[in-house]
């Protein structure tokens, strides 16, 4: 089993759930293999890093609970569901705006990795 399997056994949702908020007991798990799991994750389903990133900039502008209840988050119908998922959670326990922005870092961190990723892509395959 490959590293990327493994780190996709993470449970994300449960993550989200418990990374952020004042309580946060998984915040450094969520901030590190949590975005490692996301960044693979949405590169597996064709996001865009540029995407991620702008989903960040929704929850900071508009707090998670409305950029839970986007439709469509990303371009791709399957990434939408998977980043629904993962915005319902986060909302669940995000009550303040120092919440949004950890969820909004948490995002910006996933669009970095994925970036890298993308400018590593030739050295993995």
């Amino acid at each position: 089993m490959s590293t990327e399997e493994q780190i996709l056994r993470l449970d994300l949702p449960t993550l989200l759930r418990y990374g952020i908020g004042p309580a946060a007991t998984r915040r450094g798990v969520l901030f590190g293999e949590g975005a490692v799991a996301a960044a693979v994750t949405l590169d597996r389903l064709g996001v865009q890093p540029r995407a991620v990133a702008f989903l960040a900039k929704i929850v900071r502008s508009g707090g998670t609970r409305y950029a839970a209840g986007l439709p469509e988050p990303f371009p791709v119908a399957d990434a939408s569901r998977t980043a629904a998922d993962w915005l319902a959670n986060a909302a669940a326990v995000a009550r303040s705006t120092d919440d949004d922005e950890t969820v909004a870092r948490w995002f910006e961190a996933v669009a970095e990795i994925l970036a890298l990723r993308h400018r590593t892509a030739g050295a993995r395959r």
